[in-house]
């Protein structure tokens, strides 16, 4: 029996993941944050596959001592791993201060990039040992706004250095985050390459999100958002994203296909080549065919990598 881990699959396209793999007969670990709440989705995901190998396990993605913690129970229990799927995020609609993780790290960052980061190096010989091993991380199509030449990553404020200095804008904030993420696909890629261990990245556009979902949306946006993705007739369901995760993680169409960013169409995106002018930026925007310059910059590649590998190698061992 194959295995993948999924975090965040409590809920939304986690959840649609999940159910999908269970279904395919997989044994399938919900790595989640509360336990509590995620019991009731691993109850209905076993029941409505027929699969009762789905099991779940605790995980903080943004604490490091919960990754370790995760990883060193994961590893006694098991020999191998298939899949790992990097899907849990933090995306908080009303914030308007900075946040920090357990280890002083902003919490975006913590959750979205340095957290999976840690993850996949820890459950990386596990991953080894598969015959088809595959990560597939959850990116974005916010990524779309680095087509702007004058957008950058503040890598000196990923630690909230400047939090009292620069004002916190949430959705500049997330869309750093996951063109980190995408960076650190690409070299993941090249690091993982001798070892087999493909890593991806899927661009997650418009989806139909769950009424849990939009209780955690502020003002505005929680009256305009239910309009928006039910007018919207390009807006895809969790379920169509589930999908697409398995057949990214399992097609054979896939199998050797590493270092890509891949939209919902299950089409790879090149990195952009051409030379950055308004009208590409309009272009690609609108019908985005390409992953942004910014994401394969080797000099952009190197100091993310090189910064995610310090602040990791700071996480506290666990001795359990």
């Amino acid at each position: 029996m194959r295995t993948v881990v999924i975090t965040g699959a409590n809920s939304g396209i986690g959840k649609a993941a999940a159910l999908r793999f269970a279904s395919e007969g997989w044994q399938v670990v919900m790595a989640c944050r509360n336990v509590e709440k995620g019991q009731p989705a691993r109850s209905e995901i076993a029941r409505a596959a027929g699969n009762a190998d789905v099991k779940l396990m605790e995980l903080n993605v943004a604490s490091f001592e919960s990754v370790r913690r995760f990883s060193a129970d994961f590893r006694r229990d098991h020999k191998r791993l298939d899949v790992l799927i990097n899907n849990a995020g933090y995306f908080n609609h009303g914030i308007k201060s900075y946040q920090f993780s357990p280890d002083g790290l902003e919490l975006t960052f913590a959750t979205n990039v340095f957290g999976p980061l840690l993850l996949t190096e820890l459950l990386r010989e596990l991953l080894a040992e598969s015959d088809d091993p595959r990560v597939l991380n959850a990116a974005s199509t916010n990524i779309k706004h680095f087509f702007d030449p004058k957008r950058n990553i503040e890598f000196d404020n990923l630690r909230g250095e400047y939090a009292h200095s620069r004002p916190y804008e949430v959705y500049k904030m997330y869309g750093d985050s996951k063109m980190a993420l995408l960076l650190l696909t690409y070299k993941m890629a090249q690091v993982y390459r001798e070892q087999g261990i493909k890593v991806n990245a899927v661009m997650i556009p418009a989806t139909k999100v769950s009424r849990e979902t939009l209780t955690k949306f502020s003002g505005f946006y929680r009256v305009i958002a239910p309009l928006i993705q039910n007018l919207n007739p390009l807006s895809l369901t969790q379920q169509e994203m589930g999908d697409c995760y398995y057949d990214i993680c399992t097609a054979e169409a896939f199998r050797e296909v590493t270092g890509a960013l891949v939209n919902s169409k299950r089409q790879i995106l090149p990195p952009q080549s051409e030379p950055v002018n308004p009208l590409h930026v309009v272009r690609e925007l609108v019908n985005t065919r390409h992953a942004p310059a910014y994401a394969s910059n080797p000099v952009n590649l190197e100091r993310m990598w090189k910064l995610s590998q310090a602040v990791i190698d700071k996480a506290p061992a666990n001795n359990g």
